[in-house]
């Protein structure tokens, strides 16, 4: 799907009748946020994933910290047999491929990238900041599905 100077994107409505509509870049954002919440729930629910704990703490690593180190502080935490449990990796690894699928998919900050930290280390100066607006603007529509969908008892 074809995107216009980065801001909107233009397909067919189920309820255009076939009619061209445009998405603005914020109803992307939101429908990839809630999408990947979705795809993931299950897993999250029934592990008992401590999901939601990291994705209200992500945005303050990304400000404090940078986005780089934020996604390779949990990308590390995502290996197995790190420090914490194997539930904790695995929350941890989902999120780190949620805002790894934003920000690396067509039309994207890094697009056609598969590996977000290459990506990032690979790219310019004006790409990362571009990329760490785009990931603190997906993880607040992501933040707020996830505490509309799920509950803090694997947290």
């Amino acid at each position: 799907s074809p995107i216009l100077h980065g801001w909107a994107h233009v397909s067919p409505g189920p309820l255009s009748g076939g009619k061209v509509t445009m998405k603005t870049l914020w109803q992307l954002r939101a429908e990839n946020a809630l999408r990947w919440l979705r795809q993931n729930e299950a897993i999250i629910v029934e592990r008992g994933l401590p999901y939601l704990a990291y994705v209200e703490r992500l945005p303050a690593a990304i400000v404090t910290n940078g986005l780089g180190q934020a996604m390779a502080t949990e990308l590390a935490a995502a290996k197995p047999g790190g420090e914490g449990s194997s539930r904790e990796a695995e929350a941890h690894r989902l999120l780190y491929e949620g805002v790894q699928q934003w920000l690396c998919r067509d039309g994207g900050v890094y697009s056609a990238k598969s590996s977000l930290l290459e990506a990032i280390v690979e790219g310019s100066q004006d790409d990362y900041l571009w990329a760490q607006v785009e990931a603190l603007a997906w993880l607040e529509w992501h933040k707020k599905f996830c505490r509309a969908y799920l509950t803090k008892n694997g947290d």
